[in-house]
């Protein structure tokens, strides 16, 4: 029993703790450990929520030699003719190329510190090797796994300098250096770190602060168990959050327990009790607060990973399905799928992660080498975490499906659903929730959506027989993420730069018509030579030779650029397109309705609010528009949201908008993904709640949500179909752009095929026009 009562409430200190406090946490046991424990558990909830990461690596332990002689340790070895002090670069490359086949992300690099200064064996390797020390060739070794397998490097190099430290963060996106301690006296002789230099807590602690400076993601931690007190964990906490506070460049703190090893001078010592590792992992958390991640690698706590949990933790590690753990060779990693169950038994849900956390993923301009950084993206979701799929929006792939769904959805769910269906706007934040969710979470905000559009539409599922005429794909702007559109002197392209006329364009109509078309949908590339004028022949020109044909056509974009080249206003162009035929406008150009994402994938198109303008013009002119969203390039949920609350709230002004389509990222042949400065397209998991979460946030005012068959795929749309959406879209006979990004799906999906796709789910088919009216009887 302490002073503070049974059940005491332990609370987080942003300033150092009272000596009370501190005593406090010291003398916790049984019932006030509980206290602590669940003090530490609340706090990880509130900045992780359901959350528990780990990451798929593999350990690649470039040497076991060392120059420390830590009395615990087993990894390090001395010199051996029977085996090199070094693995080869054909050796390290064989483990990448075996982990990247098993769906690694992570190549975690352990080594000894500096065994040159030690060994001679050491040195003579190194320079056949063509190298002076073991830093210069662990650099050329992360950077050749990176380059050849894409897998991201994490490197724990031990004590090193500023000049080691920036050597590395060209070739990794993360280092490490577990502190261990910062008790001196373990130093003294006696004392497990005795005869190690590189184990002085204040080397170690200048090697991190040196992280800090050169702004590094950076993992440490505890070993406790070794001969430390708590008070002595307690003050290495508090120096670790101290350079944190000043850096913001601690990405988690490992709180390992020590286990006696045969053959080690502590093969006698006691391993700590589960009670000290959970006292630990709760005093970690209550001194970082709830944004820090908290780990303890899962194979040293095989039976008690639901108490570990309650702790505190949110991140079990690294786990390999290719190699052991070279430390603790007799801990064998569990499985994922294990994992996964048994962290879903707690309440939580696993996910992965990759070698730097999300928070610095997506602030790779800050934490992350520009030489990497780009593989970083392109190896992560929308809000930096791993891309555990190998589904991709525009392939030809099978739907996956999450490891363990939920019981219930969470409460932080349930509460926004709840307060969606009750009719009440939500805020972005909320929004941004429910497009990160994860698990079972996701099954049920679509089970949501769907509801909320059987309620809305009823069952039938309509589709429009359409054409595509894309009468240029010669195009003036440079928009990072397209695909299709040519430059005049693109001749060495697959698809050659073209530029139709008149005459073919009304017979590509006309033949559509043949075929049972009641709409063309028309846009095309900015060409240097068009000119309003150019926009208005056209329309003009399938109008009279097809009077009947719903002409559905120009973008934004091809709208302000017509207005502007005629001296037009935006509304005056936009009577004039009406005049001569048009009758709705596409709501493609959008992209992501954030300036901060148009600066980076789109600068010199038209901006947000210039888009906006173009929409609600035609709106007041009684033309209809569609809306869109192209989504899982370089935005991020918060960026998605916003895009949402700005379509809801034109459409509560207009009521324009006659449906929203999202548009999956096709990555394949996109400048900017070839280039490795976007993601790969967003995950399934993304795809199927940005339907969904459509749906709840725009009802009740935009009533129909459609999902793109050509970039989702025919299961993908499916799965859509029964998440909210009520739409499939056009046949789009000779669809080009998702195609020129390196879509493989079909230029035309028939009528008859969707109508037995659609009864397929036991819904009913029905043709709709432009306007979503039924067609005039033949």
């Amino acid at each position: 029993m302490n002073e503070l009562g049974r059940k005491p409430q332990f609370e987080r200190h942003d300033a150092w703790p009272s000596s009370d406090t501190v005593r406090a946490w010291v003398d916790a046991q049984g019932a006030d450990l509980d206290a602590l424990m669940s003090s530490a558990a609340a706090l990880r909830d509130e900045g992780h929520g359901t959350l528990i990461s780990y990451s798929r690596n593999v350990f690649i332990p470039l040497t076991q030699l060392c120059r420390d002689v830590c009395h615990y340790c087993t990894f390090a070895e001395t010199p051996s003719d029977e085996k090199p002090a070094f693995l080869t670069p054909d050796e390290v490359l064989a483990m990448a190329r075996e982990a990247a086949a098993a769906g690694c992300t992570e190549a975690l690099f352990t080594l000894g510190d500096k065994p040159e200064l030690r060994y001679r064996r050491a040195r003579q390797e190194l320079a056949e090797l063509g190298h002076e020390t073991t830093i210069s060739y662990l650099a050329e070794i992360a950077e050749m796994v990176t380059r050849e397998t894409g897998l991201l490097a994490h490197v724990n190099p031990g004590v090193v300098d500023n000049e080691d430290i920036q050597q590395l963060r060209r070739v990794s996106v993360s280092q490490g250096l577990m502190l261990e301690s910062s008790a001196e006296r373990l130093c003294q002789r006696g004392g497990p770190h005795f005869g190690s230099p590189d184990k002085i807590p204040a080397r170690r602690l200048e090697t991190l602060r040196l992280y800090g400076v050169n702004k590094v993601p950076t993992t440490s931690g505890l070993l406790i168990g070794i001969g430390e007190t708590r008070l002595e964990r307690i003050e290495a906490l508090r120096a670790l959050r101290d350079l944190h506070q000043r850096y913001g460049h601690i990405q988690e703190i490992i709180i390992q327990n020590f286990k006696p090893k045969p053959g080690t001078r502590m093969a006698d010592a006691q391993a700590p009790a589960l009670e000290e590792l959970l006292w630990t992992i709760a005093v970690a958390r209550l001194m970082f607060g709830p944004e820090m991640n908290i780990q303890a690698p899962p194979n040293l706590v095989a039976g008690d990973r639901a108490r570990i949990i309650d702790a505190g933790i949110n991140d079990w590690g690294g786990v390999s399905p290719v190699t052991h753990d070279f430390v603790n060779p007799e801990a064998p990693w569990p499985e994922v799928q294990a994992l996964a169950e048994q962290t879903a038994a707690a309440g939580k849900t696993l996910v992965e992660r990759l070698a730097a956390y999300p928070a610095y993923v997506t602030d790779a301009e800050i934490w992350v080498d520009e030489s990497v950084a780009g593989r970083a993206l392109a190896a992560s979701d929308a809000s930096g975490w791993a891309r555990s799929e190998v589904w991709f929006a525009g392939a030809r792939n099978d739907v996956p499906s999450e490891l363990i769904p939920q019981a219930a959805p969470t409460d932080g769910i349930e509460t926004i659903l709840l307060k969606a269906s009750a009719g009440k706007l939500l805020e972005t934040d909320e929004i941004v929730t429910l497009l990160e969710a994860r698990g079972g979470d996701v099954h049920h905000i679509c089970q949501r959506a769907n509801a909320l559009r059987a309620n809305t539409v009823g069952d039938e599922i309509t589709y429009v027989i359409n054409r595509n005429i894309n009468y240029t794909n010669i195009c003036t702007y440079h928009c990072k993420f397209c695909a299709f559109s040519k430059g005049k002197r693109h001749e060495d392209l697959t698809e050659k730069p073209y530029n139709r006329g008149i005459d073919e364009v009304v017979a590509m109509a006309a033949e559509a018509v043949e075929r049972g078309a009641t709409e063309v949908c028309l846009q095309g590339g900015i060409h240097p030579d068009y000119t309003g004028e150019t926009y208005l022949a056209y329309a003009q020109a399938i109008h009279e030779a097809l009077p009947d044909l719903h002409i559905h056509g120009f973008s934004p974009l091809e709208v302000r650029h017509g207005a502007e080249t005629l001296g037009l206003s935006i509304p005056a162009f936009l009577e004039r397109l009406q005049q001569a035929g048009l009758r709705s406008l596409p709501g493609t150009a959008a992209e992501i309705l954030d300036d901060e994402v148009r600066a980076v994938i789109c600068p010199d198109k038209l901006t947000s609010a210039e888009w906006l303008e173009v929409i609600e013009a035609a709106h007041n002119l009684g033309m209809p528009t569609t809306a869109t969203i192209m989504f899982g390039h370089v935005e991020r949920p918060v960026h998605v949201a916003r895009h949402l609350t700005r379509i809801r709230d034109l459409q509560m002004r207009t009521g324009g908008f006659t449906e929203f389509v999202p548009l999956p990222f096709v990555h394949m042949e996109a400048p900017i993904a070839l280039k490795n400065r976007a993601r790969k397209g967003p995950t399934y998991r993304e795809s199927l709640l940005m339907h969904a979460v459509a749906r709840i946030v725009l009802h009740p005012h935009i009533t129909n949500i459609q999902t793109s068959w050509v970039k989702m795929g025919l299961d993908g749309a499916t799965a859509c179909l029964q998440a909210g959406c009520n739409d499939l879209g056009g046949v789009l006979m000779n669809e080009s752009i998702s195609r020129a990004a390196g879509a493989n799906h079909g230029q035309e999906f028939r009528a008859d095929d969707m109508q037995a796709l659609i009864r397929s789910i036991g819904r009913a088919p029905k043709q709709r026009r432009t306007d979503y009216q039924e067609p005039a009887a033949n």
